[in-house]
Formats: C-alpha cells, structure tokens, sequence
C-alpha cells in the first residue's frame, strides 16, 4: 500500500499544481526526488561512541542505516585529519521518503516549542530546500531521557522539475509544509 502522502500528491497535489502554475501535463509538476538527512558529530574526533550513537538515533528516525562521512581534507583548525570520521547521512528515496515526511511535518514539527512554522528562505537556486533542527528529540522514536547529549541535524527536501522557488515552496506548502506567514516576519 502506498503512503498517504503519496496518494494525496498523486490525487490532489498535481491537478493543483497543473492548475496554479498552468503546466502542461502531470509530468512538468515538481516533486520531491528525494530527502537526505545529515547530521554532523564534530565530538566524535575524541570519542568514537558518540557518532555510534548519533548513527543509531538516526537509524530510528529515518528507519533506514545511516552511512559514515569522513574528512574529505584535513583541517588543522579543528584538528580534523583527513579521513576522519565527522558525521552520518541518510538518503530517503519512494515510499520511505514519503512517509518520513508525513512524521516530520505532522509529528515532529508540532512537537518543537513555540513553532510558528518554518522560513520560506531557505531555497537554493534549484528549489531544494534545506530545513535544521538543533536536537533529534523532536522525533517521537528517540526516548529524550536516554539521550547523551542533544545532536542537531539538517534535513534537505530535493525537488525536481521545479522551474521556480514558487512552485517548489507551493509544492512543499500542498504537502504540509508549515511556512511561516509572511506578515508575522
């Protein structure tokens, strides 16, 4: 069975989309092609445990096993040596993108306090938009008494087809996406 966020852009998103924006078919409507979750441990140059354990909290957000990111250079500011491990990621692709979605937006996001909803800014000039959270204990999965220590992490919707940044924040807004209002900035 498909996830219900899939179902609701595959039904009312596009005819919305093809509408609002006058496009052709159903295939010039933008889509998210896929989310990747990154979280950086700078902490785990002197203790290899903590990326372990950010590794396993991720696994439990996303449910899918996160890969290591190294140093692709060293840089002696930060003690960083080439190679070293500095953090994790995950690629979300098809229905496990869709439903990760629909937690973040519907579970997650409520749970943060005083949210007011996310800036609309945050585009790149391709329409990806990136979003980041300063603690993983905004996902219902994580048990906050038994986190060591908070771990933000950033989060970023790839969307393709986009031709403009408004019609890929107007695609993220008809998924659930809480922007915040524009006159409360």
């Amino acid at each position: 069975m498909a996830p219900r966020l899939l179902e609701k852009y595959r039904t009312e998103i596009v005819a919305e989309m093809i509408k609002a924006f006058n496009l052709k078919n159903r295939y010039a409507v933008p889509r998210v092609e896929k989310i990747v979750v990154n979280m950086g441990v700078g902490e785990a140059l002197q203790d290899v445990k903590i990326l372990d354990k950010a590794m396993e909290e991720m696994a439990l957000i996303t449910g899918q096993k996160p890969i290591m990111r190294r140093a692709k250079k060293a840089i002696s500011n930060f003690k960083i040596k080439k190679g070293s491990a500095v953090g994790c990621k995950v690629t979300l692709r098809r229905a496990r993108m869709y439903e990760f979605m629909d937690r973040l937006f519907n579970v997650a996001m409520p749970r943060i306090r005083d949210f007011r909803g996310v800036s609309t800014d945050s585009f790149d000039q391709k329409g990806n938009y990136t979003i980041g959270f300063s603690e993983q204990g905004i996902f219902p999965e994580i048990d906050y008494d038994k986190i060591p220590r908070p771990q933000g992490m950033d989060i970023t919707f790839v969307i393709s087809n986009a031709k403009t940044t408004e019609e890929a924040r107007e695609l993220l807004r008809l998924l659930g996406m809480p922007f915040k209002d524009n006159k409360d900035t």
